[in-house]
């Protein structure tokens, strides 16, 4: 349905003004529930600004409806700038190509088609029919990188993973008594912080839970709001029925568990505010993470970061779960009785040094962010 564009018609007028939309739908990352977070700007036919938007919280309204009401009868005539094709079905708002046709716009410059089967084309085959310019793949890596979660999820039916770990110099993550102590200073821990706000859930294990009774919230200058969904691999549902992350307000917490969890603990964590969901298990008796990843994808979960001790992490490695790596770095050195990043593997053989990209290198504070993206190969 999608006409091929010749680079000709690819302005840097368009380009510039694709690059604003992109900067607008940073601010849906992670807010959007099973949406995309998209970012719409709209130029009136004098080549004028006269609206920008992104997705909504929860995902509605989205961004077209937004800019559109913003713009008034100034979008008569005008381009509109969308970092995602216009989708042309009901969802949680109305079709939003049909809400541009109605406008009466003169034109639409998309970055990515959207691959929902619900659209997939669709949305630009309206506004063509409508008579509306339609120029695609502008700025398409860039708005792709926001898009991700979304993209992957659609195309995968599981959330695109980003594993996130504090290691020592020598690769450690606590001493070997386990007790809680920040290994990264505060401008790093405040950039975890960012970082968690840009996904729609966090994943973990039951002895985190259980060593760090973390809370797992967005803090510093971030709203409460801005906290994603919490899951718990919980085999036994060993969770504390005191842990810190049950008493965040308004915050969903999912506890997975497998069949052999004590039915009296099922009463009394859902007493305490959380959700339980049974999966199969392993071949070890723990939940199993591949059903667990296909659980999240059917529940619209586009970005999962995972913050967790040597158990899942290893596990998310072995069976290769992330897409990308946040490898956040202190200065200290731990020695090997400290408990390592990764359990023991029993490789016996080195594993590929392409599977990774290093996608960033830089300093935070005193701590050192390394940022691998899984090469294409790879994926």
């Amino acid at each position: 349905m999608n006409r091929a564009v010749s680079q000709p018609d690819i302005t840097e007028i368009d380009r510039r003004w694709m690059r604003a939309a992109i900067a607008q739908s940073l601010h849906a990352q992670g807010r959007t529930d099973s949406n995309p977070p998209v970012g719409c700007v709209i130029i009136d036919k004098g080549g004028r600004l006269c609206a920008v938007a992104h997705t909504g919280s929860g995902g509605a309204p989205h961004a077209e409806t937004t800019a559109l009401k913003l713009a008034g009868a100034q979008a008569r005539g005008g381009t509109v700038y969308v970092t995602l094709e216009p989708c042309a079905h009901h969802g949680k708002t109305p079709p939003c190509a049909a809400a541009l046709i109605d406008a009466k716009v003169g034109r639409v410059v998309v970055a990515v088609r959207d691959p929902d089967s619900r659209v997939d084309g669709r949305g630009i085959a309206m506004l063509e029919a409508a008579g509306i310019e339609v120029v695609t793949h502008v700025e398409t890596a860039a708005a792709a990188a926001v898009l991700a979660g979304f993209l992957h999820r659609i195309k995968h039916s599981k959330p695109y993973v980003s594993l996130k770990t504090a290691a020592s110099l020598d690769g450690r993550i606590a001493l070997s008594d386990g007790k809680k102590r920040w290994l990264t200073g505060a401008p790093m821990r405040q950039f975890v912080h960012e970082l968690r706000s840009r996904h729609d859930a966090l994943m973990t294990g039951v002895g985190t839970v259980i060593a760090d009774d973390p809370q797992f919230t967005c803090r510093g200058q971030l709203a409460a709001a801005d906290s994603p969904a919490v899951y718990v691999l919980d085999s036994a549902l060993r969770t504390p029925l005191s842990a810190s992350l049950l008493k965040v307000a308004k915050r969903s917490v999912t506890l997975f568990c497998t069949s052999s969890a004590p039915q009296a603990r099922h009463k009394a964590l859902q007493s305490a505010g959380a959700q339980i969901v049974t999966l199969p298990a392993d071949a070890d008796g723990h939940v199993d993470i591949i059903a667990a990843m296909a659980h999240l994808g059917a529940a619209g979960v586009n970005n999962l970061m995972v913050e967790a001790g040597v158990g899942v992490t290893s596990a998310i490695y072995k069976h290769d779960i992330a897409e990308q790596i946040f490898w956040t770095q202190s200065p200290h050195l731990l020695g090997a009785d400290a408990l390592p990043v990764i359990g023991a593997l029993k490789l016996v053989a080195l594993p590929l040094q392409t599977h990774y990209t290093q996608t960033e290198d830089i300093m935070i504070g005193a701590d050192h962010l390394r940022v691998f993206v899984k090469s294409a190969a790879a994926a």
